[in-house]
């Protein structure tokens, strides 16, 4: 084994371990919201359009829409007349736990999917998908980018 593949294994390694050890204490701390809380929340994204641009003819746009009534939806100005913010919340509630998150069954995932291909919608006019994967690197590094953007379900990339 060369030097140069362990140090990337020893790399992982820690780098896990780090994330592991920050975990910890932020369960221990306190800090960690309860799962009916998080799912309480309002998700939102600030949209560069007026208001009446947002919801036109009384609709929401279609990604939102399409999730019907399990989101609740507020459509207001942004702070400072900088646009629009679309706020949206589940109605009802799903497993919404870390293990849920990591098998993508988390609805709010589709929450958040939806805001963000809203505000492409409404702002580009399609939606915008990454030309490449995050990473090509074949080695341990690389598959633990890989890992983490398919967790990530449509999320965002890293």
């Amino acid at each position: 084994m060369t030097a140069k593949v362990r140090f990337a294994e020893l790399a992982t390694v820690a780098g896990v371990g780090v994330a592991g050890i920050r975990a910890v204490r932020r369960a221990l701390s306190g800090r960690r919201q309860k799962d009916d809380e998080a799912a309480d929340r309002w998700l939102v994204v600030t949209i560069l359009k007026p208001p009446d641009e947002v919801v036109s003819d009384g609709g929401l746009p279609a990604p939102l829409a399409e999730l019907g009534d399990l989101v609740e939806v507020q459509v207001r100005p942004a702070p400072g007349d900088k646009g629009t913010e679309l706020a949206a919340r589940l109605t009802r509630h799903g497993p919404t736990s870390v293990s849920a998150r990591w098998e993508g069954k988390d609805p709010r995932q589709r929450v958040r999917t939806a805001l963000r291909e809203a505000k492409c919608l409404l702002e580009v006019g399609e939606i915008v998908h990454p030309d490449a994967p995050a990473t090509t690197h074949p080695g341990p590094a690389g598959r633990l980018v890989r890992r983490a953007t398919d967790l990530a379900q449509g999320e965002g990339r890293l």
